[in-house]
């Protein structure tokens, strides 16, 4: 396992290719010069130390020393020791909906924003729990498997979308018996969050909660937008181009069903909270979270970290020395070997 302590020289990285393109902009520079003032078979004749190949040989000498003396500079380090922690927390899965419905914008900026914002406020204020999420439309989908590594999830969060499931709809029965699946050890608090505006009007999410409730998952259910309801918008590339209609050409209004998600919440005895005030929603979920017991469980990482800047800053050395030592002019014995054929 490796870090990079300082990925901002990174950047450095750019002169290389500025350099190249210089380099070859120089040669067709000199190229045209030279053909308008002397000819080219003469000028070979005059200038018969100057080697072809060498200026191109100096040109990546050089650029392989940047090369490792910028990643120096950033202090690559590698783990030389595999550790076992042990923690103490909860397993939460967080069920986001990602139906077309989540991009009305009754909730600013969306629905479906709004969730993942919320989500991600709820990972800042764990320690030591294990997350997982799942994403759901006409079906339901593991994004990321249970794991303590909450740089992840927030990748993933940033990357949902209501394009993300093809199938349309909003099985929440699905994304509930997909959770139940995440938790693989019965003696931890099993907790699933999820985030919906709640548009499934059919009994089978409650049977859904009712099975999860039998093997011991707690589930908070949160409502996403608004009774009053709003348009769904239809956008390319971040431009609108309309507003969902349905069969009868009728623009489609989505309202936020807050019954199913309070029936399933009630269930596994577990509590609804509206989604509004992204405050209210993490304050009650943490709160919820420390009060719960905590289970002890092992998880390994790399540990004693050692610095490898040295061997990239003594091959950059090493490459910048041949390329101060090598001479643009032709090595005589070299010429001899007529490598690449110039005497013929």
């Amino acid at each position: 396992m490796y870090q990079i302590e300082e990925p901002k020289y990174f950047v450095l990285l750019a002169v290389i290719p500025i350099i190249w393109l210089a380099y070859f902009y120089m040669r067709v520079w000199q190229s045209k010069k030279q053909k308008k003032h002397i000819d080219s078979q003469l000028f070979e004749q005059i200038v018969i130390e100057k080697s072809k190949f060498k200026p191109f040989i100096k040109l990546l000498l050089l650029s392989l020393s940047l090369l490792f003396l910028i990643t120096g500079l950033t202090n690559p380090k590698i783990g030389t020791k595999l550790e076992t922690i042990k923690r103490r927390g909860v397993d939460i899965v967080f069920a986001i909906d990602v139906s077309k419905s989540m991009d009305a914008e009754d909730v600013a900026p969306s629905r479906l924003e709004k969730a993942k914002r919320l989500v991600s406020k709820i990972i800042d204020q764990l320690v030591s729990d294990r997350i997982g999420i799942i994403a759901y439309a006409g079906e339901a989908y593991p994004l990321l498997p249970i794991t303590t590594d909450y740089a992840a999830g927030k990748i993933f969060l940033q990357n949902m979308n209501t394009d993300l499931v093809s199938s349309q709809g909003t099985a929440i029965d699905d994304a509930i018996d997909l959770a139940t699946t995440y938790f693989d050890d019965d003696d931890t608090n099993k907790i699933l969050v999820i985030l919906s505006d709640g548009e499934d009007h059919s009994q089978k999410a409650v049977d859904a909660a009712q099975r999860a409730a039998q093997q011991g998952v707690t589930i908070f259910s949160v409502g996403i937008g608004t009774n009053k309801g709003s348009v769904i918008p239809i956008k390319k590339n971040g431009s609108l181009y309309g507003y969902k209609k349905d069969k009868n050409g009728q623009t489609v209004i989505t309202r936020l069903n807050d019954q199913i998600l309070k029936k399933i919440a009630q269930t596994t005895g577990g509590k609804y909270i509206a989604g509004n005030n992204t405050k209210t929603v993490v304050d009650y979920i943490s709160d919820a979270l420390k009060k719960m017991d905590k289970k002890e469980f092992e998880t390994t990482k790399f540990s004693e970290y050692k610095d490898q800047f040295q061997w990239f800053l003594v091959a950059g050395l090493f490459f910048l020395v041949l390329y101060i030592i090598v001479l643009e002019r032709e090595t005589q014995w070299l010429r001899k070997l007529n490598l690449f054929g110039e005497l013929d």
